[in-house]
Protein backbone atom coordinates (compact mmCIF):
# COMPACT_ATOMS: atom_id res chain seq x y z
CA UNK A 1 0.00 0.00 0.00
CA UNK A 2 1.05 3.83 -0.56
CA UNK A 3 -0.14 6.79 0.78
CA UNK A 4 0.50 9.73 -1.56
CA UNK A 5 -1.15 13.38 -2.68
CA UNK A 6 -3.11 13.41 -5.57
CA UNK A 7 -2.05 13.66 -8.76
CA UNK A 8 -3.80 15.41 -12.00
CA UNK A 9 -3.54 12.23 -14.11
CA UNK A 10 -5.34 10.18 -11.44
CA UNK A 11 -8.65 12.23 -12.39
CA UNK A 12 -10.44 9.17 -13.95
CA UNK A 13 -9.87 6.68 -11.22
CA UNK A 14 -10.01 9.27 -8.03
CA UNK A 15 -14.00 9.91 -9.84
CA UNK A 16 -14.43 6.32 -10.45
CA UNK A 17 -13.23 5.38 -6.67
CA UNK A 18 -15.59 8.74 -5.28
CA UNK A 19 -18.75 7.21 -7.09
CA UNK A 20 -18.18 3.75 -5.73
CA UNK A 21 -17.51 4.67 -2.25
CA UNK A 22 -20.88 6.67 -2.88
CA UNK A 23 -22.57 3.83 -3.25
CA UNK A 24 -22.33 2.93 0.66
CA UNK A 25 -25.05 5.00 1.62
CA UNK A 26 -22.67 7.50 4.42
CA UNK A 27 -21.27 10.17 1.54
CA UNK A 28 -23.36 13.28 0.93
CA UNK A 29 -23.42 12.21 -3.14
CA UNK A 30 -26.30 9.96 -3.03
CA UNK A 31 -25.15 6.48 -4.76
CA UNK A 32 -25.23 7.66 -8.83
CA UNK A 33 -25.89 11.03 -7.85
CA UNK A 34 -22.14 12.35 -8.67
CA UNK A 35 -22.21 14.07 -12.22
CA UNK A 36 -19.23 14.95 -12.34
CA UNK A 37 -16.88 14.55 -14.92
CA UNK A 38 -13.87 13.59 -15.68
CA UNK A 39 -12.33 17.12 -16.40
CA UNK A 40 -14.08 18.84 -13.64
CA UNK A 41 -12.11 16.38 -11.16
CA UNK A 42 -8.97 17.28 -12.84
CA UNK A 43 -10.08 21.10 -12.24
CA UNK A 44 -10.89 20.53 -8.76
CA UNK A 45 -8.01 18.51 -8.24
CA UNK A 46 -5.58 21.01 -9.77
CA UNK A 47 -7.58 23.91 -7.58
CA UNK A 48 -7.08 22.02 -4.11
CA UNK A 49 -3.36 20.65 -5.25
CA UNK A 50 -2.70 24.76 -5.89
CA UNK A 51 -4.07 25.72 -2.18
CA UNK A 52 -1.56 25.47 0.75
CA UNK A 53 -4.24 24.33 3.43
CA UNK A 54 -5.73 21.49 1.37
CA UNK A 55 -4.66 18.11 0.03
CA UNK A 56 -5.93 14.86 -0.63
CA UNK A 57 -3.88 12.04 -0.40
CA UNK A 58 -5.00 8.92 -1.71
CA UNK A 59 -4.02 4.93 -1.09
CA UNK A 60 -3.10 2.95 -3.86
CA UNK A 61 -3.22 -0.67 -3.31
CA UNK A 62 -1.56 -2.58 -6.55
CA UNK A 63 -1.98 0.00 -8.57
CA UNK A 64 -5.71 0.66 -8.18
CA UNK A 65 -6.95 3.45 -5.48
CA UNK A 66 -8.91 2.17 -2.71
CA UNK A 67 -9.13 4.94 -0.63
CA UNK A 68 -8.70 8.95 0.30
CA UNK A 69 -8.49 11.72 2.27
CA UNK A 70 -9.13 15.28 1.89
CA UNK A 71 -8.44 18.21 3.96
CA UNK A 72 -9.86 21.53 3.09
CA UNK A 73 -8.11 24.58 5.12
CA UNK A 74 -9.38 28.01 6.40
CA UNK A 75 -7.84 30.54 4.32
CA UNK A 76 -8.64 33.44 6.52
CA UNK A 77 -6.45 34.35 9.64
CA UNK A 78 -9.18 33.35 11.88
CA UNK A 79 -9.47 29.92 10.65
CA UNK A 80 -6.08 28.68 8.91
CA UNK A 81 -5.48 26.65 12.20
CA UNK A 82 -8.31 24.22 10.85
CA UNK A 83 -9.55 21.78 7.84
CA UNK A 84 -12.33 19.78 7.57
CA UNK A 85 -11.76 15.79 6.48
CA UNK A 86 -13.72 13.57 3.96
CA UNK A 87 -12.45 9.92 4.57
CA UNK A 88 -13.44 7.42 1.78
CA UNK A 89 -12.22 4.02 1.38
CA UNK A 90 -13.61 1.18 -0.96
CA UNK A 91 -15.59 -1.60 0.81
CA UNK A 92 -13.31 -4.22 -0.50
CA UNK A 93 -10.71 -2.21 1.00
CA UNK A 94 -12.11 -1.57 4.27
CA UNK A 95 -10.43 -3.67 7.41
CA UNK A 96 -6.75 -3.36 6.31
CA UNK A 97 -5.70 -0.17 7.82
CA UNK A 98 -6.13 2.02 4.94
CA UNK A 99 -8.20 4.35 6.92
CA UNK A 100 -5.34 4.59 9.96
CA UNK A 101 -2.48 5.19 7.60
CA UNK A 102 -4.36 7.65 5.74
CA UNK A 103 -5.50 9.67 8.81
CA UNK A 104 -1.61 9.40 10.01
CA UNK A 105 -0.17 11.12 6.97
CA UNK A 106 -3.07 13.62 7.51
CA UNK A 107 -2.21 14.09 10.93
CA UNK A 108 1.51 14.49 9.51
CA UNK A 109 0.59 16.78 6.84
CA UNK A 110 -1.27 18.91 9.19
CA UNK A 111 1.40 19.27 12.08
CA UNK A 112 3.90 20.54 8.94
CA UNK A 113 1.57 23.21 8.05
CA UNK A 114 0.79 23.85 11.80
CA UNK A 115 -2.76 23.04 11.59
CA UNK A 116 -4.19 22.75 14.86
CA UNK A 117 -7.55 21.23 14.37
CA UNK A 118 -9.21 18.72 12.35
CA UNK A 119 -12.92 18.25 12.32
CA UNK A 120 -15.28 15.97 10.12
CA UNK A 121 -18.84 15.10 10.28
CA UNK A 122 -20.37 11.22 10.06
CA UNK A 123 -23.74 10.18 9.41
CA UNK A 124 -25.22 9.61 13.06
CA UNK A 125 -25.65 5.55 12.21
CA UNK A 126 -22.51 4.83 10.53
CA UNK A 127 -21.04 3.11 13.29
CA UNK A 128 -18.41 1.75 11.84
CA UNK A 129 -16.86 4.92 10.71
CA UNK A 130 -17.71 7.16 14.09
CA UNK A 131 -15.59 4.18 16.21
CA UNK A 132 -12.87 4.63 13.59
CA UNK A 133 -12.87 8.15 14.46
CA UNK A 134 -12.88 7.86 17.88
CA UNK A 135 -9.95 5.49 17.76
CA UNK A 136 -7.99 8.12 16.05
CA UNK A 137 -8.49 10.54 18.51
CA UNK A 138 -11.60 12.24 17.30
CA UNK A 139 -13.79 13.57 20.10
CA UNK A 140 -17.84 14.03 19.47
CA UNK A 141 -18.41 18.11 19.47
CA UNK A 142 -22.05 17.50 18.97
CA UNK A 143 -25.15 16.39 17.25
CA UNK A 144 -26.59 18.35 14.03
CA UNK A 145 -30.47 17.12 13.99
CA UNK A 146 -32.02 16.54 10.75
CA UNK A 147 -29.15 17.88 8.82
CA UNK A 148 -29.79 15.43 5.91
CA UNK A 149 -32.61 13.84 4.67
CA UNK A 150 -31.86 10.26 3.43
CA UNK A 151 -34.60 7.98 1.37
CA UNK A 152 -37.19 10.68 2.03
CA UNK A 153 -36.17 10.46 6.28
CA UNK A 154 -34.17 13.08 8.12
CA UNK A 155 -30.89 12.01 9.52
CA UNK A 156 -28.62 13.67 12.21
CA UNK A 157 -24.73 13.80 11.93
CA UNK A 158 -22.46 13.61 14.42
CA UNK A 159 -19.67 16.75 14.41
CA UNK A 160 -16.28 15.31 15.43
CA UNK A 161 -12.77 17.16 16.01
CA UNK A 162 -9.22 16.51 17.17
CA UNK A 163 -6.85 18.71 18.26
CA UNK A 164 -3.22 18.36 17.66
Amino acid sequence: MIIRPIEVGDAEDFLALSKKIDESGFMLFEPGERETTVEQQRKSIERISGEKRSVIFVAEVENKLAGFIAALGGNLKRNQHSAYLVLGVQEDYQGQGIATKLFEQMFEWANQLGISRLELTVIKDNTKAFNLYRKMGFILEGEKIHSLIIDGKPVNEYYLYKLL
